[in-house]
């Protein structure tokens, strides 16, 4: 199988982050460097940086309340990232990212190949999140986001926008471009002062306060794994 599939497979990290790491010259297959077209297969011996892959404990899936100021980052150098901000037992990495300013419901895993179906586009999967801003917001601007705003040189997918309260509303995103929601608000006039994702697929964030994690029930990995036509471990 290909070396991204091989290492993400152990739970070491995502196919993603697994390209990066072949990219960045530190994947051995048998002593001899890895590129992203390499084959690895049960027997050979893959390194990384120097030390053999171990296959995770135990299949893990959490939700986390991520706070303010915890960067979605595997990185071990990235004070606050949010991996050691857990400190699980096993290596788990986020699926997907939540900016450092922005709160709410993130899930991460040590089960790498349900990372690229829940990232994939084409999947439009759905994410909730709502949204306070610094000024009344208007008919107008409800209908605006919802139509799709011109970011990063492309028009944004049609969503679903509602009201919530005088400066604030909730909008459910079925893509996920750098900063999108802010980016959508800020071609209206508008500023984000705060902004909380609640939902993710069918995983809601709840009652779960800031700072707290817990891992899936049972019913919420069936309904997920069915979603995404994935058996969960």
């Amino acid at each position: 199988m290909r070396i991204n599939k091989f290492i993400s497979e152990t739970g070491y990290c995502s196919r993603r982050e697994a390209d990066k790491l072949v990219e960045g010259g530190r994947v051995t297959i048998n002593g001899e460097p890895a590129s992203l077209g390499s084959q690895a297969e049960a027997g050979d011996i893959v390194l990384i940086d120097g030390k053999p892959l171990e296959k995770g404990h135990r299949v893990v899936y959490i939700a986390l309340h991520k706070p303010v100021g915890i960067t979605s980052t595997t990185e071990a150098h990235v004070q606050g990232n949010i991996v050691d901000f857990i400190g699980h037992e096993e290596r788990i990495f986020p699926i997907g990212r939540l900016d450092k300013d922005s709160e709410g419901l993130i899930l991460l895993t040590n089960d790498g190949d349900i990372v690229n179906k829940i990232l994939r586009a084409e999947g439009k999967h759905e994410k909730e999140y709502v949204v306070t801003v610094d000024r009344p917001v208007t008919p107008s601007f409800l209908t605006g986001m919802a139509s799709g705003v011109k970011i990063l040189g492309s028009k944004t997918l049609p969503c679903e926008v509602t009201r919530v309260s005088e400066r604030v509303f909730r909008i459910v995103l079925t893509e996920g471009k750098n900063r999108q929601i802010r980016r959508m608000c800020s071609a209206f006039g508008y500023e984000v002062r705060r902004l909380q994702r609640i939902r993710v697929m069918n995983i809601r964030l709840g009652a779960l306060k800031t700072g707290e994690w817990r891992e899936l029930t049972l019913q919420e990995k069936q309904e997920l794994g069915g979603m995404l036509n994935y058996q969960l471990q």
